[in-house]
C-alpha cells in the first residue's frame, strides 16, 4: 500500500462494508475501539447505522480498498446506538441537548471514526474528521462527539482544536470501571481539526472515541 500521496476521501458504498469490517477488526487490538469486542451483532450493522446523514471512507494512492471510515448521524435516530440499542432517550443525546442549549434537530454526531492502524501518521483520520465536520457545518448543524476520559491525550487534542466539553454521560457500552465519557461540541467558526493525526478513533494510538 503506497503512502506517498495524501488520503482520498469518497462516499462509502455498500461494497465497502466487508473491507471496512476487516479494518475494524484488525485495528481493535491496537486502539481498543470498539470497547465491546467481539460485537454481539454483524459488524456491518455497527458501521452502517440508522439515522446516517452521510458516510465516507479513505483510500491511499491508487488502491481502492478503504483504510478508514467516518459517518455523521442524526442523534435522534440512533447515532450512538449500534445495532440493538435506540438512542432517543440516551444519556449522550440528553447531555448534548442540555449542554449546548440546542434542540436535537440542530445537532449532528461524528460517528464510527476509525483508521487502519498501519497507516498512522498519514493524516487519514484528520482528513476523515475534517470531512465530517465540513458536512455538518454545511447542513447548518452543530458537530458533537464523545470521548473516553481515560484517553487523556485525545481529550487534550480535542480541547486544543476548539471542541468544548458540554457534559458527561455513561453510555451502555462503557465499562463499569471507566469514568463517564466527555460530551463535546464544536462552536461555530472552529474547524475542530488540529495538525495531529487521528487513527482508529485515536490520536497516534490514544483512543479518542467518537460515538460508538
Amino acid at each position: 500500500m503506497g503512502l506517498d500521496q495524501p488520503p482520498r476521501i469518497r462516499p462509502r458504498a455498500a461494497a465497502d462494508l466487508p473491507a471496512l469490517g476487516r479494518v475494524l477488526e484488525q485495528q481493535q487490538p491496537h486502539t481498543g475501539y470498539p470497547q465491546s469486542w467481539p460485537l454481539r451483532y454483524p459488524v456491518e450493522q455497527f458501521i452502517a447505522r440508522r439515522g446516517e446523514l452521510g458516510a465516507w471512507v479513505a483510500t491511499l494512492d491508487d488502491d481502492p480498498a478503504p483504510i478508514g471510515h467516518v459517518s455523521v448521524t442524526a442523534p435522534a435516530h440512533g447515532a450512538n446506538s449500534g445495532a440493538d440499542h435506540r438512542l432517543e432517550a440516551s444519556p449522550e443525546v440528553e447531555g448534548w441537548v442540555a449542554g449546548t442549549g440546542l434542540p436535537v434537530e440542530q445537532l449532528a454526531a461524528v460517528s464510527v471514526l476509525y483508521v487502519d492502524h498501519t497507516v498512522s501518521g498519514r493524516g487519514v483520520g484528520r482528513a476523515l474528521l475534517d470531512t465530517a465536520v465540513g458536512f455538518i457545518r454545511s447542513s447548518g448543524r452543530t458537530p458533537v462527539l464523545d470521548v473516553v476520559q481515560e484517553t487523556t491525550r485525545a481529550v487534550r487534542l480535542y480541547r486544543r482544536s476548539g471542541w468544548q466539553v458540554v457534559g458527561e454521560a455513561r453510555p451502555w457500552w462503557l465499562p463499569a470501571d471507566h469514568l463517564p465519557v466527555l460530551l463535546m461540541a464544536l462552536p461555530d467558526g472552529v474547524d475542530g481539526v488540529e495538525a495531529t493525526d487521528l487513527i482508529g478513533g485515536s490520536v497516534d494510538g490514544a483512543q479518542a472515541r467518537t460515538t460508538k
